[in-house]
This record gives structure tokens, C-alpha cells and sequence, in this order.
């Protein structure tokens, strides 16, 4: 039994995997600025101050 999928280029596998990095780093800034965001919204107190 062959398989009969898509067979990519070596040209087209290097550009699926650096839009894959590049996915993946634009996904890693968005969680990087809502903490951000989240612990400003927060105030400087929500780090400082909170209850163990």
C-alpha cells in the first residue's frame, strides 16, 4: 500500500517550518503581553503584597 499525500520540497518544508516559528513567536509576545498587562492592571502591590 503507497501513500498518496502531499510531498513537499525541501524549499517548501524550509518555509512551512519559519512560518511555523514565526506562529509560534508571535503566539509567545501575545501571553508575554497579557501578563504584562494583567500585573499592571493588577498594580505593583498584586507581586509585592500578596498572601502565601
Amino acid at each position: 500500500m503507497s501513500e498518496d499525500g502531499v510531498r513537499l520540497t525541501p524549499e517548501q518544508k524550509k518555509r512551512q517550518r519559519a512560518r511555523s516559528i514565526a506562529i509560534a513567536a508571535v503566539l509567545v509576545a501575545l501571553v508575554v503581553l497579557f501578563y504584562v498587562v494583567t500585573i499592571v492592571k493588577m498594580g505593583p502591590g498584586a507581586i509585592t503584597n500578596r498572601p502565601l
